[in-house]
């Protein structure tokens, strides 16, 4: 039995959107645990900034731009992954965007066409290669961060929501199917989280009370709340629990009253 159920100790994780917010935060709490991180994102300067934030911790990680909605892209971030470490045993989708906040039939087909191919298809471009880099280890865990907005709708947020909705989905799916190659996949739903990516929600004063009445906490979370329950996710302590749905979020959800008062 592990001294330590939560010891990433030689485990390899790949964590995309890694150069700010949720994923820098669990990038740094996998290193932390032992394990060597590939960070992802659009921007090789930022990640190179993360990168040297963690090796001057002692820890391991390799920086490489890859836009999810390149299937070309990912496929050479997991060589990289695999050609720097061995292979591949952790996966954080997190990479995401937002262009619409509004009425959802405000939106145009590019906002549709755009959350949709990084939200969604970005997650299953990466969770295919992650997949195959998994088996060729005996197994592996898949992280999918969603929303409560995936589970609720939740104002100008619509068209976001309905990707996460997607998400949540695609957890399922893939955890029943991958069960069998000992891959086990999970999926995060964060509620308000104060990032770069939310700070249309918690930069605007008015917006900012209205959410701390929504959330039984009356607070925001900030990223690192997160790394908690993605270590578990992430390493042994975790291998009987696949295809579950993790609410992060205050109370949100039991709360009464209603998310469209935001307005």
């Amino acid at each position: 039995m592990q001294a330590h159920p939560f010891d990433l100790t030689g485990k390899v994780a790949v964590v995309t959107g890694a150069s700010r917010g949720i994923g820098r935060a669990i990038a740094s709490a996998f290193a932390a645990a032992g394990a060597g991180v590939v960070l992802s994102s659009r921007k090789q300067a930022e990640l190179d900034a993360v990168a040297a934030e963690i090796r001057a911790q002692g820890g391991q990680a390799l920086a490489v731009a890859a836009h999810t909605g390149d299937e070309a892209a990912v496929a050479a971030l997991f060589d990289e992954a695999v050609q720097a470490f061995g292979g591949v045993d952790i996966l954080v989708n997190n990479a995401g965007t937002n262009p619409h906040f509004g009425p959802i039939l405000t939106a145009e087909e590019s906002h549709w066409q755009k959350t949709l191919d990084v939200n969604v298809m970005g997650y299953f471009r990466v969770a295919k290669h992650a997949a195959a880099a998994m088996q060729a280890r005996g197994g592996g865990k898949m992280i999918n961060v969603a929303s409560v907005a995936g589970r609720v709708p939740l104002p100008g947020m619509g068209v976001y929501g309905v990707s996460k909705a997607a998400v949540l989905m695609l957890t399922q799916v893939l955890a029943a199917e991958l069960a069998a190659a000992n891959i086990q996949v999970n999926a995060l739903a964060p509620g308000f989280i104060k990032t770069r990516f939310s700070e249309a929600l918690w930069g605007n004063p008015q917006i900012h009370q209205r959410v701390l009445q929504i959330v039984p906490q009356h607070r925001i979370a900030e990223p690192e709340e997160l790394t908690g329950i993605a270590l578990y996710l992430a390493s042994s302590a975790s291998d009987f629990t696949t295809g579950a749905i993790f609410t992060i979020d205050g109370g949100q959800l039991v709360a009464t009253g209603s998310f469209f008062s935001i307005q």
